[in-house]
């Protein structure tokens, strides 16, 4: 299991959004909240970022804990960013991918990130492998459930599909072959926010002075942070946030912006 964090908003230092909080991500890897499976997030970290003037994100990640590494602090401290996502990992299997296994995983402006699990890997997801391109199996960083549910996500995106629709199909279909899978995905193109609810914890929050933050768990106790019940979509921009249902089928899921069931209050509206 994992904890995982993405932003889209103003200009903020990454420090400020991972460290400074009280219960932030940085926090988390050791002494999470409201995490249900697994109490230490110490088996590799990353946070990838989005430059002024530059689309394609940079990554930063490590094998160890975060707390272990002085040059994530200067990076935190001085780096700020408009978007961003990062993750602590807590690895359900070991394997020798090291850095490679930990989110984010990164192609072309998006970055990815799943926190949880899928039961039986490998082989619960073997049938699942005919569906994607050759030279995106040979490619994959790690080899690990994540990584193999990203393949399946990034096949979609090059298709053409939403990046909420991508994420909700990837889940379904994932679900199908290992129907006990926690599949809490966050998916970011440094504009929009696409994630997914499926097993465990996620919160988001609509910044008063602008931005959204989404979660696994709220970094403070600000009294705006909503939870998102499970088995859903989520869609967020730098100014509302859209939810849907996640057992609609695919075709639903890409009207879910226009009709979605319930919307957050945007950062100028108070939020109850």
């Amino acid at each position: 299991m994992c904890r995982h964090v993405a932003y889209v908003g103003p200009e903020e230092p990454l420090g400020r959004l991972l460290v400074e909080p009280a219960h932030g991500l940085y926090r988390q890897s050791w002494a999470p909240r409201r995490q249900r499976y697994g109490t230490v997030n110490a088996d590799g970290f990353g946070v990838g970022w989005y430059a002024p003037g530059d689309p394609v994100p940079a990554r930063y990640r490590r094998a160890g804990p975060v707390w272990a590494d002085l040059s994530f602090a200067d990076l935190a401290r001085v780096v700020r960013t408009r978007a961003l996502l990062a993750a602590v990992r807590d690895a359900t299997l070991s394997g020798a991918d090291a850095e490679a296994a930990a989110a984010p995983f990164a192609a072309g402006t998006w970055l990815f990130s799943h926190n949880g699990a899928v039961p039986g890997w490998p082989g619960s997801l073997a049938p699942l492998v005919s569906g994607l391109p050759p030279e995106q199996l040979l490619s994959l960083e790690a080899r690990n459930d994540s990584a193999f549910v990203w393949a399946l996500v990034l096949a979609r995106l090059r298709s053409g599909t939403p990046d909420g629709q991508a994420l909700g199909d990837t889940v379904l279909e994932v679900a199908r072959a290992a129907p006990a899978s926690r599949l809490n995905l966050l998916l970011t193109d440094g504009d929009t926010v696409s994630a997914t609810a499926w097993g465990d914890t996620l919160w988001y929050l609509a910044r008063p002075g602008g931005g959204t933050v989404v979660a696994s768990e709220p970094y403070d106790d600000d009294p705006h942070w909503q939870e998102v019940p499970d088995r859903t979509l989520l869609t967020a921009s730098r100014t509302e946030v859209l939810l849907a249902p996640l057992q609609e089928p695919a075709d639903a899921l890409a009207a879910a912006p226009a009709r979605g069931p319930a919307r957050a209050a945007s950062p100028k509206e108070p939020s109850t």
